[in-house]
């Protein structure tokens, strides 16, 4: 595939879609990871994940807003655009995750998302319907809660073609301070070669307000596949006046 002719059309709808299938979901800390953790939005509570990824030749902006009403069961509806060379097209995604197990400083968590993406202004039919996912995040925490290890297992169906593909990644997280944390991470699927990006999040008001950046691309790819992602994240206690 040449991808610096045909980023504007196919590439980045791939990266998008791995991206979103492995982890550009609210989950505690999600932004700026793609790979997805086993945590869920504050039981009663909804937050906001919003963010830009610059390519050479295209941009996208992204906000996903999620809701966990009942304690374990959280909700994501957002959506996408993408813009090139004055040419615009959106995406959106609906998803469920629920967790098995919680993480706890020294043990594991772990739960199950599924989930649709659909684009409706890239073809008509069967397309505006979306491509179906599911996948697993696991999460090891150190003892100190200051590293943390995420860990995603899944499947992508794209329904216009009936071809299933096999997804992964693999997260790891530091806490340089109480604020600031650095991340580095690696996603794919079993057919193309792997993502990576590295970066940090800052919480301008602790566990309410953060901002993140990090840089990434394709391992052997061009450089036209490369990019800078800013994000912001608001998490409010609670906005559901169900407590």
């Amino acid at each position: 595939m040449n991808w610096s002719l045909r980023f504007p059309l196919l590439s980045y709808r791939v990266i998008l879609i791995v991206s979103l299938l492995l982890g550009m979901k609210p989950a505690f800390p999600a932004r700026p990871f793609v790979t997805d953790d086993a945590r869920l939005a504050l039981p009663q509570s909804c937050q906001l994940e919003s963010w830009s990824r610059v390519y050479s030749s295209s941009t996208e902006f992204w906000a996903l807003p999620a809701c966990n009403p009942t304690g374990n069961l959280e909700f994501t509806l957002g959506a996408g655009q993408a813009r090139q060379s004055g040419r615009a097209t959106q995406d959106y995604v609906l998803q469920a995750k629920t967790l098995f197990q919680e993480m706890a400083p020294g043990g594991v968590g772990w739960g199950l998302a599924v989930g649709k993406i659909a684009h409706p202004s890239a073809a008509a039919g069967p397309n505006l319907w979306g491509n179906h996912y599911a996948y697993l995040p696991i999460s090891f925490l150190s003892q100190n809660g200051r590293q943390a290890l995420h860990v995603n297992f899944g499947a992508l169906r794209y329904d216009t073609t009936r071809e299933t593909r096999g997804t992964w990644g693999l997260g790891l997280e530091q806490h340089a301070t109480e604020r600031l944390h650095l991340i580095a991470e690696t996603f794919g699927d079993h057919r193309n070669q792997p993502f990576f990006q590295a970066g940090v999040r800052y919480f301008v008001v602790k566990d309410l307000l953060q901002i993140d950046a990090t840089l990434g691309g394709q391992l052997d790819g061009p450089t036209s596949g490369r990019w800078m992602s800013v994000g912001l994240r608001y998490l409010p206690q609670s906005v559901l006046g169900l407590r």
